[in-house]
């Protein structure tokens, strides 16, 4: 399969590939957001024909596939980097002056859905582009080895989440296999996903694994414990050199007030309130967007 050829040097593709498959395998393995990018109608004279894909990643580059040239890439990136934002596909509609004159909207007005933008190019053409975000998986590391923690691993995947156990070795067969498991609270690198943090040690380790905790650039510290005892253990954390921002980080007790009794309600509270934190700021990017 060829592609068209583009009508400037300056309009060239960075990667024309047909197959973006090993790109959009590289991206997901290292747990990089991006947006993939589908002509899918064009009237008239147009680069880039329908079927066209380009992958654009977060800061706004087009680093593989093809949609066509400088008539399309402003109103697609900028398309893109609010989906990655929010979250939500984009269909945009880019056609001629005259065209959008006849149908009444004006250059970045949206409509039934459709963005519509100007084609500044001679070619005068219509394309239609659909914009998809594609975001990795949240990931939710879960120390500690206690009924609660257990119940999360069981139940985090079903909303979405993605699941790193970190306890002592000797815990982590309460676990069921094939769950993504760490011996000690040493959590290192965790990747590019976003990250929350539940602790429920149980005693077993709470000062190292809230310590371990605080080293990663977590969105959310939760502990399951009592305030008095969370109280206890951040006095121990700052005589260790932690300062009170770091500290106001984590919070105590984990979850909604659900009146959860069981590990099972218990979890489902804390998954619940990592729910809300998550879609929070999606809702904001699109109240802002709006």
């Amino acid at each position: 399969m060829k592609h068209s050829v583009p009508d400037t040097a300056s309009d060239a593709a960075p990667e024309l590939t047909s197959d973006l498959h090993p790109l959009v395998n590289r991206l997901k393995e290292a747990s990089e957001p991006y947006a993939l990018a589908t002509v899918v109608r064009t009237i008239s004279v147009t680069a880039a024909k329908a079927g066209a894909k380009a992958v654009i990643g977060q800061d706004g580059s087009i680093v593989g596939g093809w949609i066509g040239g400088g008539c399309a890439r402003a109103a697609v990136v900028k398309a893109a980097k609010a989906a990655l934002l929010d979250g939500e596909t984009r269909l945009i509609s880019i056609q001629p002056e005259d065209l959008l004159a006849e149908l009444g909207v004006e250059p970045g007005e949206e409509r039934e859905g459709v963005q519509f933008a100007k084609n500044m190019c001679p070619s005068q053409g219509t394309m239609d582009i659909f914009v998809e975000p594609v975001l990795p998986r949240p990931c939710l590391v879960i120390c500690g080895a206690s009924p609660v923690a257990v119940a999360l691993a069981r139940q985090a995947p079903t909303i979405g989440f993605e699941v790193t156990i970190a306890a002592p070795a000797e815990d982590l067969s309460v676990f069921a296999a094939g769950e993504k498991k760490l011996e000690g609270y040493d959590l290192g690198p965790l990747g590019n996903a976003e990250t929350y943090i539940l602790v429920s040690t149980q005693g077993r380790g709470d000062l190292l694994a809230l310590e371990a905790a605080l080293k990663v650039n977590a969105r959310h510290i939760g502990f399951v414990g009592s305030r008095r005892k969370l109280a206890s253990l951040k006095e121990k954390l700052q005589e260790k050199g932690f300062q009170s921002p770091e500290l106001d980080h984590i919070k105590g007790p984990a979850g909604l007030d659900l009146g959860a009794i069981t590990p099972e309600e218990i979890a489902l509270s804390i998954l619940a309130e990592l729910l809300l934190i998550r879609r929070g700021n999606q809702r904001q990017a699109t109240i802002h967007h709006v």
